[in-house]
């Protein structure tokens, strides 16, 4: 009798305990593991406890007032939440940041790239880049978590940051080519935009990415092929069977696939040769060109493409680019 309270009180601190433990686990949990001090102390955590924590190296200190309720390295997940926790109300995920994880950036960035309300000053930890802007709150996904800006504003900002406007316009390409945005909707993000680098090239861009074009490779081939030495507008895009044709002239049977990797992986090749021949089976006729030949040797493209359309019964008369055009 006298062992009683004793046993109860024992119970109650356990179950305290343990209840204590799935209140903070639960943010953590939806965070990748990643705490903010003020979140722990919410969770009924004291000082001393998270203290005594980060002591023993069962969490680590990430930023100033973030934590990581684990050791050792941090994985990319707990790394984007660290950052934008960090960065306090309002911040979100963007650039290229946000394109990695809308799966548009060929080579993700270490470096992290966070956005915050324009009225906020906030000191960037290391290995973070903070963006003062007045469209976070309007730009942000409303769903999507870690925080993060939308597509259209992602596609944008990466626009406006951009070295040169053949690196902008790759942007648009490549988020439509992915089918994660449509040329109006970024039409209608540009025009909300007061300031704008490149604003006149790429609303002009995106009349071509409009028609089909998903690439800068296909771009540059309606430019300075294409258009350029005056051959029959093809469509772009256009689904025959399981593929879709980079450019179809479909009138003269004839299918141009465009490449603009350095590099073709085995199973790539696989898929191409699958396409060409199943274009073979459908009695067109495939021509098939890498960026140098279209970067580099324009005309000389335009010439074969013109030859070919020619044999399948184009009437037309293809024109010289320039002075030293070897149409």
């Amino acid at each position: 009798m006298d062992n009683a309270p004793v046993v109860h009180r024992a119970f109650r601190r356990s179950s305290a305990g343990r209840i204590l433990a799935v209140v903070w686990q639960q943010p953590a949990a939806t965070q990748a593991g990643i705490l903010t001090r003020a979140q722990a102390l919410r969770a009924g955590l004291t000082r001393a406890a998270i203290h005594a924590r980060l002591a023993t190296g069962r969490w680590q200190r990430v930023h100033y007032g973030v934590l990581a309720t684990f050791g050792g390295p941090l994985p990319r997940p707990a790394q984007l939440w660290a950052a934008v926790l960090s960065a306090g109300p309002g911040a979100v995920l963007s650039h290229e940041t946000a394109a990695e994880l809308y799966g548009l950036a060929e080579r993700p960035d270490p470096t992290v790239h966070v956005s915050v309300p324009a009225a906020r000053r906030v000191v960037a930890p290391p290995g973070v880049v903070i963006h003062r802007s007045t469209r976070a709150e309007h730009g942000r996904h409303p769903a999507l978590e870690p925080p993060r800006t939308r597509v259209e504003e992602t596609v944008i900002d990466l626009v406006h940051t951009s070295r040169d406007a053949d690196h902008a316009i790759a942007w648009l390409a490549r988020a439509v080519g992915a089918r994660l945005t449509t040329p109006a909707r970024l039409r209608t993000a540009v025009r909300a935009r007061y300031r704008l680098r490149w604003r006149r090239d790429v609303l002009t861009a995106l009349d071509d990415v409009a028609a089909g074009c998903h690439s800068m490779l296909e771009l540059r081939y309606l430019r300075l092929v294409e258009r350029s030495h005056g051959l029959p507008s093809g469509s772009r895009q256009q689904r025959r069977n399981a593929w879709y044709d980079d450019v179809h002239y479909a009138g003269f049977g004839v299918c141009v696939e465009l490449d603009g990797r350095l590099a073709h992986p085995v199973d790539q090749r696989f898929r191409d040769h699958r396409r060409d021949n199943a274009a073979t089976v459908a009695g067109a006729r495939v021509l098939r060109y890498g960026h140098a030949d279209v970067t580099q040797r324009p005309c000389a493209v335009a010439t074969e493409v013109a030859t070919v359309l020619s044999a399948n019964g184009w009437r037309g008369v293809p024109r010289r680019c320039g002075a030293g055009c070897v149409l």
